[in-house]
Parts: C-alpha cells; structure tokens; sequence
C-alpha cells in the first residue's frame, strides 16, 4: 500500500518546517523548505494530494501534536513517530534537517518507523495539568529547602515537632525576629514563596479532582483506584499519560512502556539481564513505583480504599484484592532472599503494571 501512495516527511521546528516528498516510485525523496504556520503546510500538502494519494508523518518533538491533529481535520492521515525507536546508521557523522526529513520519508515507506498514540484533547489536557502539578511540587519542594538552609546557617532550629511543615512549625515561622532589616527581608521573602506555591499546588489539586468525573478518564479512574495505593490523583495520572489501555495487546507490551522490564545482552548460549530499560513514559514509571512501596504491607483494606472501591464493578475488586495477597507474598518472598529493597519494589511494580492491565482491559 505505501508503495503505491505519496509519503511526505516533516522535520518540524518552531520557525521552520522541512517536508521531504517521496513520491511512487522513486528512491530519493524531494526537499523542500517551508514556514511553520499551519496554513502554508496544509496548502503544500493539498497540491500534493490533488493528484496523488498521501499519507503523512513527523518526529515527535517539543511541537506537539497540533500538526497531526490539523492534517487528520482535512482527512490527511498523519502518524506522529517515536523518536528513540528511528534506525540510525552507526557511521552516520552528518546531520541536518534535510537529511532527516529524507531518512524518515524513506524510512516510513519501508514500514521501519514506530508510531505513537495520539491522545484525546481531554487528555491532553489533563496530562499537562498533572505535569504542572509535578513541577509546582518540584518549585515548593525547591522553596523549602531554601528556607531551611537560609535558617540553619543562622542556627534557627525547628524542635516543637519531630515533622516540619506543620501547623506549628508554620507558627515558629511566623513568630520568628531578626536584628537586621536585610535578614527579614530575606526570611519574609522565603516564607512567601513557600506560601505561593502552597496556594498554587492547592489550587491545581482542586482542578485536577473535577476531571475525575470527565470521560474518558472517569470510567479508568474508577477501576484504577481500587488498587492499594493508587488514590484518586495517582490514578488520574495513570489514566492521563496511559490512554486507551487497548493498544497495548499484552500485559508485558505495557510493562515495557513503562520501561520496568529488565535490559538484557544475550548472545548464543549466554543470556545476561541487567537494570529496567527506564524508557517509555518516565510519569507512568514513577507513579507506579511510588504505589508499589504500598504492598510491602500485610493485605488489607481499610476504610479509605473501601470508599475508593464503592460502585466500581466486583470482579475489579476481586482482582485488586488478589493483587493485594500475590504481591505481598512475592515481596515476602524477595525480602527473605535478601535482595535489596529498591530491586523488589521495582519487581513489585512491574507485575502491579500486569494486574492493571487486566482490570482496564477486561
């Protein structure tokens, strides 16, 4: 089929795009160099689908997925390709954008180019929100600390309470004097933003919980959450940056793009595994390790996750409950072989992905 049919490759950037035409029957794409507003692309490739049939592609980049969601509005299918998976020459030294546009066309025509999944609008945007979420913690996380250095090597010293960040040591904060008005200064203007970007996390956190009843995250929010220590945020992430759970044919296909499956260098009769591949979705990884520390625990459930549980469909909690007592057992079962505790829950979170598969899919 994609010999017959007109492939048009884009290296897309910011100012510039370069579209690189292959047409039937030939070898050596043509180049051309084009601006980078939607209508002047949609333009080039309506003259070339006048006359032939076109199929479209592009690099996934720092650009989105507007021009795939453009080209699919005016009927031009347009597939987004996965950067770390494009074949690279290993004596290849020269790299411009001309080159790579050409490669991907003559790439994509031979079928050796891996396309991603496009998400939802609605997904999108959630996504976005819950990586805001992210950084806005990673900016309170940075602002305390800040605070806290600014204290100490003044030898201010917080001791009401064995926890910091707490109502009282909020008020040691507050109750605090300096001799100097360029030490308050200071202190006042780490105090403020440590109340910022608590505001700010607070703020988001709520916008984030109305989507829990958006579809069509809602209906994965409600069979994520009742596993042990996947919450309403955490499965909204899961939701969010997974998609449809259906492209992923296999259990181990998602254990995979989550990057939890084991690298391995085998050759002949030598077979050597080594650390998780740590590709694929970085957000998926780290949530689902963050849930599975939980199951380092007896199995049990207690009065938050039954509130989670209710009105979701039995089999789901039966399977969760399930989930619960084999993933113990295996912990147990590590722990006793003195494996470390980071490998085990690494293991733990990578049969958790299967078990998540499951309850999404069937």
């Amino acid at each position: 089929m994609f010999e017959s049919t007109t492939i048009i490759a884009f290296d897309q950037h910011a100012a510039s795009v370069v579209a690189a035409v292959l047409l039937p029957g030939q070898r050596t794409p043509a180049v051309h160099a084009l601006s980078a507003d939607l209508p002047t692309i949609g333009r080039f490739v309506d003259r070339l689908a006048a006359d032939h049939t076109v199929r479209c592609c592009y690099e996934a980049g720092p650009c989105g997925f507007e021009l795939q969601r453009f080209l699919a509005a005016r009927h031009v299918p347009c597939e987004v390709i996965a950067p770390a998976l494009i074949p690279r020459r290993p004596g290849a030294r020269v790299k411009t954008d001309r080159r790579d546009a050409g490669q991907l066309a003559v790439l994509y025509r031979a079928r050796a180019l891996t396309p991603i999944h496009i998400p939802t609008d609605q997904e999108e945007a959630a996504r976005d929100l819950l990586r805001c979420r992210e950084d806005i913690r990673a900016d309170l996380l940075r602002a305390r600390h800040r605070l806290s250095h600014f204290l100490l090597r003044h030898g201010r010293r917080f001791t009401g309470t064995k926890r910091a960040w707490t109502k009282r040591h909020a008020d040691w904060l507050q109750a605090q004097r300096w001799p100097l008005p360029a030490l308050e200064q200071t202190h006042r203007a780490y105090v403020r933003a440590v109340d910022e970007a608590v505001g700010r996390l607070h703020a988001v956190d709520q916008e984030l919980r109305d989507l829990l009843t958006i579809e069509p995250l809602q209906s994965r929010v409600e069979r994520l959450r009742c596993f042990r220590g996947i919450d309403d945020l955490t499965a909204l992430t899961l939701a969010a940056e997974l998609g449809d759970p259906r492209r992923f044919p296999t259990a181990p296909s998602l254990m995979a793009f989550t990057g939890l499956i084991p690298s391995e260098y085998s050759s002949g009769t030598k077979r050597v595994q080594g650390a998780i591949t740590k590709t694929g979705n970085a957000h998926l990884r780290r949530v689902l390790v963050e849930a599975a520390w939980q199951y380092r625990h007896h199995a049990f459930l207690g009065p938050s996750l039954r509130q989670r549980q209710r009105g979701a469909p039995p089999a789901v909690i039966d399977h969760a409950w399930h989930a619960q007592r084999r993933l113990h057992r295996r912990y147990r079962r590590l722990a006793a072989r003195g494996k470390p505790k980071q490998l085990i829950v690494t293991a733990i979170a990578r049969e958790l992905t299967g078990f998540l598969w499951a309850a999404l899919t069937h």
